[in-house]
């Protein structure tokens, strides 16, 4: 058995969901359980409709003329497609007499989204001929937290997930489950989504529950690559990466699967494999737990930019126990995420998301340090063997130090799977050019 997610963009067009049922039935001797995001901009075009109904105005046109044009063009109909737009329309006219938009509320909105993709694509694989059944995510088990917009799913699942799939699993059930990403009901039978991640995490526990040979997330590309290959035209696939390292690449900006995403096949080993829906032949990128030969020196470069840097010097705590804890303590109080730290008995380096606002937090350390700001920076991660990191920074200085490149802080994770490096922003692609040049060799 494997599970094979796929996301938006794959499903976003009658002609995405011929292309991906084909993929579906070639994989259909290995008893596949699908996962679908909403189609294309589906989610965008709710909230928009959400936006106006609290003006005040309700208008659906957008997400009716996508879902209806599309079972035109694949030459389905779909009652349950407008049962749901009936039910949307319901709810909008509700939001707009109120004028408010609840967590609560808004979950159940952006829901709308993956429950017509499932129906549309089960449609389309029946009439291909291929038995197949839709499943909304509470259908199966998926039960979660009441943390609306970004809820969290409860250790009962690794129970109901199989039960739910008994009888697909024994072979008695032929049809092909097709089942919501993303969203999931609370234990009063409220529709919850799972946040960011949260398709991904749908498919890895139901993947680790089920114990599937095999986790497949479809992409546009052969897997996990060195590099970004729009920024670096040598980028290759990494034929095999581990859950670590697939967890810092997703975290320094690569388009991998969402962090906690992991956590479920993680528990249970299971394998996740990155596959290129337009070239089904090419093995892919697979995550495991441990490398299954020689660990690569170097894995991938990745970045992320819009990167603040926060320069905190404080004399007056020199030596002062808990200098660390109350810097850490003002970030935690306004809920700010840091990424990327280095620290000395008196100096704390630290970066931020550069969109986040930072007024508050620097008032409060500014009571007790004196603190500096600079904005538009990167963070270049090199993801590799960190306990090497001497034949790793030796190439990486020499070479960026050859072409101007001035690293103004570095990091070495304490995974010891990345070190990073803090650049200009407007040299963040060349540093990743540079490092892949002198890295892969």
């Amino acid at each position: 058995m494997i599970v094979m997610k796929f996301g938006g963009s794959s499903v976003a067009n009658a002609e995405r969901i011929r292309h991906v049922a084909s993929i579906i039935q070639a994989y259909k001797n290995e008893r596949p359980v699908v996962v679908l995001s909403a189609m294309g901009d589906t989610t965008d075009h709710l909230l928009e409709a959400a936006d106006e109904a609290v003006k005040g105005r309700v208008d659906i046109k957008k997400i009716e003329t996508l879902h209806y044009d599309t079972a035109r063009e694949l030459g389905i109909d779909v009652p349950a497609i407008k049962e749901l737009l009936g039910e949307l329309g319901t709810l909008l006219t509700g939001i707009s007499m109120l004028h408010e938009l609840t967590k609560r509320t808004r979950d159940y909105l952006v829901s709308f989204g993956e429950r017509m993709s499932v129906r549309m694509m089960a449609a389309f694989l029946e009439k291909s001929g291929v038995p197949a059944k839709f499943y909304d995510a509470w259908d199966i088990g998926m039960v979660s937290d009441s943390n609306y917009m970004s809820a969290e799913l409860l250790d009962e699942v690794w129970d109901t997930i199989p039960k739910a799939f008994d009888s697909y699993k024994s072979g008695s059930s032929p049809e092909i489950p097709i089942v919501t990403g993303f969203i999931a009901k609370d234990k009063n039978g409220i529709i919850t989504t799972l946040g960011r991640g949260g398709s991904d995490l749908s498919a890895t526990m139901i993947g680790a529950a089920l114990k599937a040979d095999e986790i497949q997330t479809w992409k546009d590309v052969d897997g996990i690559m060195t590099a970004d290959p729009r920024v670096v035209k040598e980028a290759h696939p990494v034929p095999e990466v581990t859950y670590e390292e697939a967890q810092e690449l997703a975290m320094f900006g690569a388009q991998v699967l969402h962090p906690r995403s992991m956590i479920p096949c993680r528990k249970t080993g299971t394998p996740v494999r990155v596959k290129n829906s337009y070239n089904i032949k090419s093995p892919g990128s697979i995550i495991v737990e441990k490398h299954s030969g020689e660990r690569p020196l170097v894995t991938a470069i990745t970045s992320v930019k819009n990167v603040s840097l926060i320069d905190i010097q404080s004399s007056r705590m020199l030596g002062a126990a808990g200098f660390l804890a109350h810097i850490f303590n003002q970030f935690l109080k306004w809920n700010i995420s840091i990424d990327v730290i280095a620290t000395s008995e008196v100096s704390v380096s630290l970066t931020v998301n550069g969109k986040t606002p930072l007024d508050g937090v620097i008032a409060d350390l500014s009571r007790v340090a004196e603190v500096n700001v600079k904005n538009s920076k990167a963070i270049v991660t090199v993801i590799c063997d960190a306990s090497r990191s001497s034949f790793i920074l030796a190439d990486a200085f020499a070479s960026l130090s050859k072409n101007g490149i001035n690293v103004q802080m570095i990091s070495q994770g304490a995974s010891k799977v990345n070190i990073s490096f803090l650049v200009e922003q407007t040299q963040a692609d060349d540093t990743v050019r540079i490092l892949h040049s002198a890295l892969f060799k």
